[in-house]
């Protein structure tokens, strides 16, 4: 007998996985079939308060991690939502006239963030709530689209909040500007730290589906 303990689906843990999913797939939704139709910078304005009122559910994630809820690393899962919550409120709120924000760069943004969250939600909700665990094909999605998608999502932030440096002088201050360069200087230690470790969770993944699958055969 499985000594893995399984959640119900109506469990907050649970809902809160499948609900952020079924909202990621709706800007999805929204960048395949909205945004050929009314282009930029249209779309932007249409869209980004959704897109930030989405992504600050993730806080969630940090009081879960913060509580023991869940077994992700604090400080890891702080910084992932803190600089996605300084484009979304920082750049998509207080300085919307950024002019990479109403561009290609926007649609970038949103391509990468909404088909990872797809993908990394439902793999946690059927890992909690499957006595199986997740289906195969979001375990390959899960370890292996971070190749692109990451550093995809990563470029368009920081494209983004480059963009915004002469607004937010304009608009605020010298000294805002200089902070925003400096949060762009914490990608250089924090895209290897964050990617490489999802490069080891890869390996530990692979090498357990190819044993997994010697041992069937």
């Amino acid at each position: 007998m499985s000594s893995k303990k399984i959640i119900s689906p109506a469990s907050p843990l649970a809902l809160y996985n499948l609900v952020s999913a079924i909202c990621w797939g709706f800007i999805l939704y929204s960048v395949v079939f909205v945004y050929p139709i009314i282009g930029q910078p249209g779309f932007y304005a249409k869209t980004k308060n959704v897109v930030t009122i989405v992504q600050c559910g993730a806080i969630i994630e940090i009081v879960n991690s913060l509580l023991g809820i869940v077994r992700s690393p604090l400080l890891t899962t702080a910084a992932q939502v803190a600089s996605r919550l300084l484009v979304v409120i920082g750049i998509f709120q207080y300085l919307p006239s950024t002019p990479a924000a109403s561009g290609i760069a926007y649609i970038t943004l949103l391509s990468a963030w909404s088909i990872t969250e797809i993908v990394r939600y439902l793999f946690y909700f059927f890992s909690l709530t499957s006595e199986n665990g997740a289906p195969k094909f979001l375990l390959l999605l899960r370890y292996n689209l971070f190749i692109v998608l990451y550093p995809t999502g990563v470029a368009s932030e920081l494209t983004i909040i480059y963009s915004s440096l002469a607004v937010a002088e304009e608009l605020y201050s010298t000294q805002l500007k200089w902070f925003l360069v400096g949060t762009m200087l914490t990608y250089i230690p924090g895209l290897p730290m964050l990617f490489g470790h999802m490069v080891a969770q890869r390996k530990k993944v692979m090498k357990s589906l190819r044993e997994s699958s010697k041992k069937q055969n």
